[in-house]
């Protein structure tokens, strides 16, 4: 017999919670900004999808964006709980969610490129820091740690001499390869975002990827 649901633990579809700006996590009963949260539906034939773009039709679910909490939810069958129904959910559901984000990263990415707001490649990426035309500064998670210091000691020494309290964000949440497949060109290691809308989008998808590998905590990326 499942266990009767909090009615909190469901919205009313996203047509109706366009205006939400918060949702409660089941697992942990927190109450925290929808950019800090993950929206599940269930699929017609009854599989447990995630929704990253909050746009799925049907009444949805929402976890904390952490690897461990929605494993945690997988383990005490909370999905079934919350839809108050059967459901299947996979068991590389925590790992499907990941890469689901790491490709809306990618798409956000490449979005950035079309629109001109990505510079690729060590000389161009120090270039825009040193012109204060970076908004943000890429290196791929598996680059040379020479060339990631030297930039970062850039990133760094412009702060100091602008007099700015933080720094600009240094992202390190994509591989060389991924980061190729969002520009379109080889062996990209270092790259720089420009000011613009679509940097800013590829910003917060970035982030929400890192509190989920990292445990949902508030971090930079």
């Amino acid at each position: 017999m499942l266990a009767i649901a909090d009615p909190a633990d469901l919205d009313d579809g996203p047509r109706t919670n366009k205006s939400a700006t918060t949702r409660m996590c089941v697992v942990t009963r927190e109450v925290r900004p929808i950019g800090d949260l993950i929206r599940f539906v269930v699929s017609p034939s009854g599989e447990v999808i995630v929704d990253l773009k909050r746009k799925l039709p049907g009444r949805g679910l929402w976890i904390s964006a952490s690897h461990a909490a929605v494993a945690e939810a997988v383990r005490r069958h909370q999905f079934s709980k919350g839809f108050k129904r059967d459901v299947h959910v996979s068991a590389s559901l925590v790992e499907k969610t990941r890469q689901l984000m790491v490709r809306s990263a990618i798409d956000a990415l490449a979005v950035a490129a079309k629109a001109g707001q990505v510079v690729a490649g060590f000389a161009k990426a120090e270039d825009a820091l040193l012109r204060h035309q970076a908004v943000a500064l890429l290196h791929a998670a598996d680059g040379a740690a020479d060339g990631i210091r030297k930039l970062d000691a850039t990133v760094t020494k412009i702060a100091v001499q602008s007099g700015k309290t933080q720094e600009i964000p240094v992202v390190t949440t994509l591989t060389s390869a991924e980061l190729d497949l969002a520009l379109g060109r080889a062996n990209v290691i270092h790259a720089a975002l420009l000011a613009g809308p679509a940097s800013k989008t590829f910003l917060q998808r970035s982030q929400i990827l890192v509190r989920y590998q990292d445990g949902g905590q508030r971090q930079g990326s």
